[in-house]
């Protein structure tokens, strides 16, 4: 059979913002107050939102200020911040293991490497009005679905509806012009929607919209990929071996401050973010508190096992270019202990 270039659903689940920025390439230092600085460049995969609320909690905190860094939190290009870590215009980003595959194995493979997970589980899951019957994957036959039209989605899918007892062509596929999920289920416009729960699925808790959700990762484990991940320039990391150490565990307080205490650290966000709807982001920190270390005791450990069997199942399917070798892509040899 031949393979398909899977084009990945993680990166048409975001809003990407053009921006610019410039980075140092070796650990060069500047002098700010007489104190000697290393400056690192930090992309986010989307405007600010609770998968990042550790890195505003370090920033306003000084941990990178204490462990000799000056961070620079910018906005993605519209080819995501695969584009800037893996040419080392940025040092770290935040990613997907979907969405950053095409940067790690195949023609366009760049010098990036997963190098912590922001959440330990993927919450991604179907949204739909509580009562359609669509609380379990068998029930999305003959409702519609937003689809990005992307072979991974439309892979999964078809396995979590069949792996119910369902058929999956009689699932009705339509364009996703979905921006607003609350709003998209309200007007009918759409029956079921791919979202990630800790953003969009709180979302239609706090407008008090009734839903019936169901998680990819309950249906099958193959799904409970990383999503989503910091990456790394890894060509990078090993000329700066401790300055990556230094920042992933300046790093690491922020988001142990997130989880100790959510509810400082969403008006860490809202402060940095204002724009944000300060409901929204108060309930999502509370519910990813409980995510972001979950059932592991090494924040930002990746189980080697877990990320092989999602690239082994592309594998199988054969939705990329070229056959994925094991451990393509991570590493946990910068986590701090």
């Amino acid at each position: 059979m031949k393979r398909i270039l899977a084009f990945t659903l993680a990166a048409f689940m975001i809003v990407s913002l053009l921006a610019g920025c410039g980075a140092q390439k070796t650990e060069n230092k500047s002098t700010e107050n007489n104190e000697k600085k290393t400056k690192i460049t930090f992309v986010l995969d989307w405007t600010p939102n609770t998968n990042h609320t550790g890195l505003y909690v370090a920033q306003e905190k000084g941990y990178f200020s204490d462990a000799g860094l000056e961070v620079e939190i910018v906005q993605p290009p519209e080819d995501g911040a695969e584009a800037l870590v893996g040419t080392n215009k940025a040092q770290f980003g935040v990613s997907f293991q979907d969405s950053m595959l095409p940067a790690v194995a195949g023609s366009n493979k760049m010098p990036i490497e997963a190098v912590a997970a922001l959440v330990q589980h993927n919450t991604s899951g179907i949204i739909s009005l509580k009562g359609n019957g669509m609380d379990t994957p068998k029930g999305m036959e003959g409702k519609k679905y937003a689809t990005w039209d992307l072979p991974i989605e439309k892979a999964t899918l078809k396995q979590v509806v069949e792996a119910d007892g369902g058929d999956f062509s009689k699932v009705e596929l339509i364009p996703s012009t979905v921006t607003d999920e609350v709003s998209a289920l309200q007007s009918k416009t759409v029956d079921a929607i791919w979202i990630f729960y800790g953003w969009a699925g709180i979302a239609t808790e706090v407008a008090g919209l009734k839903t019936d959700y169901f998680a990819f990762k309950d249906i099958d484990p193959v799904f409970d990929y990383y999503t989503p991940v910091i990456i790394g320039n890894a060509d990078w990391m090993k000329e700066n071996p401790d300055t990556a150490k230094a920042f992933l565990a300046a790093l690491k307080k922020g988001y142990e401050d997130a989880i100790s205490d959510p509810a400082a650290a969403a008006q860490i966000l809202l402060k940095n973010a204002p724009e944000l709807d300060k409901d929204l982001v108060i309930a999502s920190q509370t519910y990813l508190s409980k995510e972001y270390m979950s059932d592991v005791k090494r924040w930002g450990y990746m189980d080697p096992a877990r990320w092989n069997a999602f690239y082994n199942w592309i594998n199988d399917h054969e939705l990329f270019e070229v056959k994925i070798p094991e451990n393509t892509g991570f590493t946990n040899d910068y986590l701090p202990e």
